[in-house]
């Protein structure tokens, strides 16, 4: 007896997927700056980084860390 759940699957054109998701963005010039980081101590590595992006969109920031054990 088969036990994995089965989902029913569509295909979908993607004029119709910009319009479930809200559209493709990119009109006008757009900025996109960054900062990055990383360091390794023994077998430990971190990284960090923050970036930002403007268009006449609107303004989007984002920032991440990440810490390793080699």
């Amino acid at each position: 007896m088969n036990l994995v759940p089965q989902v029913a699957t569509a295909e979908i054109t993607d004029a119709e997927l910009d319009s479930v998701s809200g559209g493709q963005a990119g009109v006008g010039p757009a900025a996109n700056p960054g900062l990055g980081v990383h360091a390794e101590a023994g077998n430990i590595g971190v990284t960090a980084g923050l970036g930002a992006s403007v268009s006449p969109e609107g303004l989007a920031a984002a920032g991440a860390l990440a810490v390793t054990q080699y």
